[in-house]
């Protein structure tokens, strides 16, 4: 499904982003990247928090392309949404990072211990790496909006 498909149905709306807020979402990703990799933290916390690194990543891309998730099941439009923005090439992982979404809600809402250790790990990983795919896609394509940042953002 593409975007304006996205926009007809009302689970997307226009939105122009900014620089700053740019430089937010991406400080926030970076902070939840860190904070999953806390010792001590249950394998629940760590994938919840990684997911939600991935998910404002994911946000990104949408409020580059002008575009704003809107709407019950704004996750799911994330991910659905990306496969349109990146192209093939990432439609694995956005199915993966919305199989992520159904196990977040599981570990967030329903019941503590159903996330292992090696699920969590495996979503921090993909998480750094989602993370320079995002940031090297704005470059590409949206440079303004990384003008006079640091590489830490």
């Amino acid at each position: 499904m593409n975007l304006k498909q996205l926009l007809n149905q009302g689970r997307l709306r226009l939105h122009k982003t900014s620089k700053e807020e740019i430089r937010n979402l991406l400080k926030v990703a970076k902070r939840d990247i860190d904070d999953s990799q806390v010792k001590g933290l249950s394998s629940d916390r760590k994938f919840a928090t990684a997911y939600n690194a991935v998910l404002q990543l994911a946000t990104i891309l949408i409020y580059c392309k002008g575009y704003k998730p809107y709407g019950m099941g704004h996750h799911f439009t994330v991910f659905q949404s990306i496969k349109e923005i990146l192209g093939r090439e990432y439609y694995g992982l956005s199915d993966y990072f919305d199989s992520c979404r159904a196990k977040r809600n599981i570990t967030d809402y329903d019941y503590a211990g159903g996330i292992s250790e090696t699920e969590a790990e495996e979503l921090i990983g993909e998480a750094k790496e989602f993370m320079k795919v995002v940031i090297r896609w704005i470059k590409t394509n949206y440079p303004n909006l990384l003008a006079g940042q640091n590489k830490s953002s």
